[in-house]
C-alpha cells in the first residue's frame, strides 16, 4: 500500500568522500567498493577561517558541498537549506560528556556547537543568509525524510531548496551499536520542482509500509555488509545506469526512481 510520493529535479550537485579523488576511485566506490575511500577532510576554503575552525569533521563535509552547490547570485541568500545527518555532532557531545564526567570545565564554544543544527548556524552566519535552515535526523531513514522536507518546501512555494547530507562514523564508545558500515561522506543537491521539459536530473521517491520480516532481514545483516542510507542514495544518484533503488528501513519501503 503506497503511503506517499514526491518528485523533484536536481539542478546541480556535489559530493565529497575522503580519499575518493579520481574518476577510477569514484567508479569503484559507486560500484560498492567502500575500500576505495580513505581519510582526510575537505578544506572548506569558501568559509571564513574563524568559522571554519569551529566546524567538526562531519560539519566540514556538509559545508564543503553546500558551498559547492549554492549558486553565486543574490537570490541564493533566500534559498531554504535542509541539513540531513543521522549522527550530527554526536562526537562533540560525547567529548563534552566525558569532560563533564571528569569534572573538567566545559568549553562554551563546543557546547554551543554540539546541537544538531550547528552547521546550519555556521553556514548562515558565514553567508549572512536569511533563508530558512532546517536540520533533520530520522534514524536509518534520515535521507528520505530530508527529501520529503525539501519537497514540502518546494510545494510551499520555494523555487529552489538546498539539501545537504553528511555523516561520519560513531564515536568509539557507541561503536557496538552501529547497524551499518559507517563511513564519512558528504553531498548536496540543489533541488527544484519536477519539470519533465527541463534538462535536469529528475528523481522521485515513493514510500509504503514494509512487513516485519523484511525489516528483520534487512537489520539482521552484518554491520560491515550494509552501507549508510546516505551512501546508498549517493551511489544510486551517481550511477547513471541505475533506474531504481529500494531501501528498507524503520518500517518503511523506500523506492527511489530516476526519470529517463
Amino acid at each position: 500500500m503506497l503511503f506517499g510520493d514526491v518528485s523533484f529535479s536536481v539542478a546541480s550537485h556535489a559530493a565529497w568522500v575522503p580519499g575518493v579523488d579520481s574518476a577510477e576511485a569514484w567508479q569503484q566506490w559507486i560500484n560498492g567498493d567502500l575500500r576505495a575511500a580513505g581519510s582526510g577532510e575537505p578544506a572548506v576554503k569558501a568559509m571564513p577561517p574563524m568559522l571554519r575552525r569551529r566546524a567538526s569533521p562531519a560539519g566540514k563535509l556538509a559545508l564543503e558541498n553546500a558551498y559547492a552547490v549554492l549558486p553565486a547570485d543574490d537570490a541564493a541568500d533566500d534559498i531554504p537549506i535542509v541539513f540531513a545527518s543521522r549522527h550530527g555532532e554526536c562526537a562533540r557531545s560525547v567529548e563534552l560528556l566525558q569532560e563533564l564526567a571528569a569534572g573538567a570545565p566545559l568549553s562554551p564554544a563546543s557546547f554551543s556547537l554540539s546541537v544538531h543544527n550547528a552547521n546550519a548556524g555556521l553556514f548562515s552566519i558565514a553567508r549572512r543568509a536569511r533563508g530558512n535552515g532546517i536540520a533533520v535526523a530520522a534514524g536509518r531513514s534520515t535521507i528520505e525524510h530530508a527529501v520529503i522536507e525539501a519537497c514540502s518546501l518546494l510545494a510551499d512555494g520555494a523555487p529552489r531548496v538546498l539539501l545537504v547530507a553528511a555523516d561520519g562514523p560513531l564515536p568509539e564508545v557507541f561503536a557496538q551499536f552501529a547497524d551499518c558500515r559507517e563511513q564519512a561522506f558528504g553531498w548536496a543537491w540543489l533541488m527544484q520542482a519536477a519539470d519533465e521539459n527541463a534538462p535536469l536530473a529528475g528523481m522521485s521517491l515513493q514510500w509504503s509500509a514494509d512487513d516485519a520480516s523484511a525489516e528483520t532481514n534487512a537489520t539482521a545483516k552484518a554491520a560491515d555488509e550494509t552501507a549508510p542510507g546516505g551512501i546508498d542514495v549517493l551511489r544510486f544518484f551517481l550511477d547513471a545506469s541505475a533506474r531504481s533503488l529500494v531501501r528498507r528501513a524503520d518500517g518503511r519501503r523506500w523506492h527511489w526512481m530516476r526519470h529517463v
